[in-house]
């Protein structure tokens, strides 16, 4: 079983002349990298330190083009409006769609900033193409967690969902919203929870709760194939699991 994936994504435009640094205040990742790297992968968390919003950052010339899951858009770009204050700021439609693929790029397309195995991402006014790659699985073998499936608005911890490994935190560029929290469980804590890559035999529904010797051990989600990604508490994690009528094992993924 593979869980339903979000298929849509809006990409707002960020421009006036504030643009970079106000977003540089408020995201996880270092946009003063951006006029270099081309595309960053962030997220916007609350003031306790969780998710919110995940996206890419795509540079242009006169704005900052912001690629999001449909269903977060709205409320990203209310609360990206709540910030701007006075700033020399304005939060738009782009008009442009997301295309997405492997193998070789077209004409200005950049690459995945999280995993050379999510291909490359194109940014364009024609309409987005349906096409037949799994990435449900690209994204279970690699540990990827998806907007709205994994990543769960004002529940997700970003270190524990692998943000540092996505490349979508940077921890020398000062402060942003939710840093403080961040910053702490980088430095201060050894993650105890987290998402990771199982094995599974069966099927259950993504949200099954997952039991260790009988106690809460965790959660699943998407499943593809032998493989799943699950959200695990790593003290209880040992062995074999259940959840649902599935078997589960993180050691041997």
């Amino acid at each position: 079983m593979t869980s339903e994936a979000i298929i849509g994504r809006r990409v707002l435009a960020i421009g006036g002349t504030d643009r970079a640094s106000f977003l540089q205040g408020l995201v996880t990742n270092d946009v003063d990298r951006l006029p270099q790297a081309g595309i960053l992968y962030a997220a916007l968390l609350s003031p306790q330190g969780k998710y919110l919003a995940d996206f890419f950052l795509v540079q242009e010339e006169a704005r900052i083009l912001l690629d999001v899951a449909e269903p977060l858009a709205d409320a990203l770009a209310k609360r990206l409006a709540m910030y701007r204050l006075r700033a020399d700021v304005t939060i738009e439609e782009s008009g442009m769609n997301v295309r997405r693929g492997l193998g070789t790029p077209p004409e200005g397309a950049v690459a995945d900033p999280r995993s050379p195995e999510l291909g490359w991402r194109l940014y364009t006014s024609a309409a987005p193409r349906e096409d037949n790659i799994d990435w449900d699985a690209i994204r279970v073998e690699n540990g990827i967690p998806e907007s709205g499936i994994e990543l769960i608005p004002n529940d997700t911890y970003i270190l524990e969902a692998g943000f540092e490994r996505l490349h979508g935190v940077d921890f020398r560029k000062g402060c942003y919203v939710g840093q403080e929290v961040t910053a702490r469980m980088k430095h201060k804590t050894e993650l105890k929870k987290g998402f990771v890559t199982v094995t599974v035999a069966g099927q259950a529904p993504v949200g099954t709760e997952i039991l260790a010797a009988g106690k809460p051990a965790g959660t699943l989600f998407t499943q593809s194939g032998s493989k799943a990604i699950a959200y695990l508490r790593f003290d209880r994690a040992t062995g074999e699991m259940r959840a649902g009528d599935a078997t589960l094992n993180w050691r041997n993924a």
